[in-house]
C-alpha cells in the first residue's frame, strides 16, 4: 500500500473498537515492517491497562516480594534495583543473562504441553477477561482458595468447551496452576448430563414458570426481578435458572451467574436511585428459616437513611428479639 494510501485510512477510514488496529501498524513501522505474530501479541499487551495493573501487583506481591526477601532487588516507591548491579563485570552480567534465558526456556518447555492442551481445550480468553475474573476471585484460586501471591493463577472454563461450555463470564473460573491441573487429569464428571441439569424445571414452580416481561437481567444461568411484595422500593430477587431449592446446591457456574447479576443489578439500582446508601443480601434456605417458594432466591433489599427507626443488627432481626446487641 502506497504511503497516501495507508495515511488515509489511518486518518480517515479506519474504524476502532479498540487501539489493535494502530498498534499493529505502528510495531510493524518499528520493526522495518515485518513482524511475528507473537510480537504483535505483545506490543498490544503492553497497551492493555488492565493487564499492566494485574502484572504490576505480581510484581510486587510475588516476585518482587521474593526477590526482596533473598536480597536479590531492593525498592524505592515504584522502582526496583538490582543489588550491586554496578560491581558485575560484562562478563559476569552476560553469563547470568545466559542462566536467566536457560531458566526460562526450560520452564517454557515443562509447561508446552499443558498451554497447548489449554489452547485446544479452553480456546482464548482475552486480557480484559482474564483480568476481571482474578479480580472477581480477589486474586485466589477458586477451589482451594490460595492467594496469587503464593501460586499462579489461570482462567479456566468450568464446563469445558470441547464439552459444550460456553464462553459466558458465569461459566469461568480463577484456578491456581496445581487445582488446574489437577482438574484437567482427574475429573471425570459426566459434563453432558451436568448440562441437561441446568435445564431441571418444575412445571408447578412460579419461578420457573416467569413471564419473560418481569425479568430485569438475565445471564445464561439466572435471572433477576423485582419482589411483588417489596421490604423497600426497588427490592429484587436474583434467581437461579434451575429449578433448586437451596443455596447450598447451586453448582459453581451457577454461584458465579447469581453473584454476577448481585453486582450488575446493584449498580442498576445505584443509578436509579441516588438515595440508596446501603443493601442487605438475604436468602432463606429452608422451612424453618421463612423460606416459602421452595426454588434457590436471593434478595437484593436496597436501603435509605431513616428507612426504619433501629437498622443496627440488619439480618440478625430474622429473630426480631436478637437483632440489637
Amino acid at each position: 500500500m502506497e504511503f497516501k494510501q495507508l495515511k488515509i485510512f489511518l486518518e480517515k477510514k479506519m474504524r476502532m473498537s479498540h487501539i489493535y488496529q494502530p498498534v499493529m501498524i505502528l510495531n510493524l513501522l518499528m520493526r522495518g515492517g515485518e513482524s511475528d505474530r507473537s510480537e504483535i501479541a505483545e506490543y498490544i499487551l503492553s497497551f492493555d491497562e488492565s493487564q499492566i495493573e494485574y502484572y504490576e501487583k505480581v510484581v510486587d506481591n510475588m516476585v518482587g516480594k521474593v526477590l526482596r526477601k533473598h536480597k536479590i532487588v531492593t525498592k524505592e516507591k515504584s522502582k526496583y534495583n538490582l543489588n550491586d548491579y554496578t560491581q558485575y563485570s560484562k562478563e559476569e552480567i552476560s553469563e547470568l543473562k545466559y542462566i536467566c534465558r536457560l531458566k526460562i526456556q526450560d520452564f517454557i518447555d515443562k509447561r508446552r504441553n499443558v498451554w497447548e492442551h489449554r489452547k485446544k481445550s479452553s480456546g482464548y480468553i482475552s486480557g480484559s477477561i482474564r483480568y476481571e475474573i482474578f479480580k472477581r476471585a480477589n486474586m485466589r484460586c477458586e477451589l482451594c482458595g490460595v492467594s496469587n501471591k503464593v501460586k499462579a493463577l489461570e482462567v479456566d472454563h468450568i464446563i469445558p468447551r470441547n464439552k459444550g461450555g460456553s464462553d459466558d463470564f458465569s461459566n469461568l473460573q480463577s484456578l491456581c496452576y496445581s487445582c488446574n491441573a489437577m482438574k484437567r487429569d482427574k475429573d471425570d464428571t459426566d459434563f453432558a448430563q451436568m448440562r441437561k441439569m441446568y435445564d431441571d424445571r418444575d412445571s408447578d414452580c412460579l419461578f420457573c414458570n416467569i413471564d419473560e416481561s418481569s425479568i430485569i437481567i438475565e445471564n445464561e444461568l439466572a435471572f433477576c426481578m423485582y419482589d411483588k411484595f417489596p421490604v423497600t422500593e426497588y427490592h429484587i430477587l436474583i434467581i437461579p435458572k434451575r429449578h433448586v431449592s437451596n443455596y447450598f446446591d447451586l453448582f459453581q457456574p451457577e454461584l458465579n451467574a447469581v453473584n454476577q447479576l448481585i453486582q450488575k443489578t446493584k449498580k442498576l439500582l445505584d443509578r436509579k436511585d441516588s438515595l440508596i446508601t446501603s443493601y442487605n443480601i438475604g436468602v432463606n434456605n429452608g422451612v424453618d428459616s421463612g423460606q416459602t417458594i421452595n426454588h434457590c432466591h436471593i434478595h437484593l433489599i436496597p436501603r435509605r437513611k431513616n428507612d426504619t427507626a433501629n437498622p443496627a443488627g440488619g439480618v440478625r432481626g430474622v429473630i426480631s428479639d436478637k437483632q440489637s446487641y
